[in-house]
Formats: C-alpha cells, structure tokens, sequence
C-alpha cells in the first residue's frame, strides 16, 4: 500500500518545480473524486472524452499554470492559484474545468458509464512545513443539476479557508 500523503506531497513539489509560480502564486489541488468505485478512463470512457474535449480548448497560457492529473478515484487539477490582499484570484477557466469535469460524469453516466457514485469536490495543499491541508466542500450525484456559480462559490470559500487555516499554523 502506498503512503499516499507522500506521494502527493512528491506530485505537489514536481508541479511547482516544473511550473514555476508568479509572486504571490500559491499552488493547490482541486479532486474531483467519486465516493466509492472508479473514476478513470477504464469506467468513464464517455465522461473523459468529454473532458479531453475541454481540456484541449484551453488556452496556453492556462495550461502553463495547471495540470491535469489522472487517478483511479477521479481527475485531479493542480493549479497555481493567485493569491493577494485583496482576496484569492481562482482563473474562470479553471472553475469551467472543474464544472465541466462534473457534468461530463454526469452524461457519461446517461451513456452508459459506470459506476455512478457520488462525486466530491476537494481542495487541498500542502503548507510550507510539508503539512497536507484538505477540506471538501461539495458532494454531488451524478443526476444533481450543476450550477457553476455554486462551484465556483464553494472552491473560493473552500480555498480561502484552507489558505487561512495554513497561514495560521505558521506556513
């Protein structure tokens, strides 16, 4: 069995490492992760054709700042997320990936992909003492409407939690 906090502390470095941040970047981890089962390509081959499609609509300069990541549990984005005084800055690209990966879960369960467990949607990071910080914030099934004022609304309350809550443990 894997250590998965390590290994995701390895995934995090590796992205900052080979995407370097702008100042006043911080980078994070959006999950989109099914509650029991699979989510990958093997279960979901309707799902990420959907969201290939979107995935090759983005802009270069977004996928300089993001990557996605593929896991058995369900994609992951990692993505360097501006952060100044006035509040955290979450690019409308991403929230549209992040919803687009939901509702393609959500069509590619109508087409016939399995399973069709409930979603989660989590941030997390890792502070500057290697600590992991995770915080989910919604739970959605695969036949729920998908609002992205909602998500949206839900990472940037999520994100400002989870940064506050870091700074205040001293990373």
């Amino acid at each position: 069995m894997s250590d998965w906090p390590a290994e995701f502390r390895r995934r995090m470095h590796h992205f900052g490492a080979v995407h370097q941040p702008a100042p006043g970047e911080t980078a994070v981890s959006i999950k989109v992760r099914v509650q029991s089962g699979c989510f990958h390509r093997e279960h979901s081959p309707r799902a990420y054709a959907i969201i290939d499609r979107h995935l090759d609509e983005l802009a270069p300069e977004d996928l300089e700042r993001t990557s996605f990541e593929e896991h058995e549990s369900g994609p992951e984005l990692l993505v360097w997320l501006a952060v100044a005084t006035a509040g955290l800055t979450l690019a409308k690209s991403i929230v549209d990936l992040v919803t687009a990966i939901i509702k393609a879960r959500s069509e590619g369960v109508k087409q016939g992909d399995h399973p069709s467990e409930p979603l989660e949607l989590i941030v997390r990071r890792v502070g500057n003492r290697d600590e992991l910080r995770e915080e989910a914030i919604l739970r959605i099934g695969h036949n729920e409407p998908v609002a992205p004022k909602e998500i949206e609304a839900a990472l940037e309350r999520a994100l400002e939690k989870l940064l506050r809550d870091t700074e205040e443990q001293g990373s």
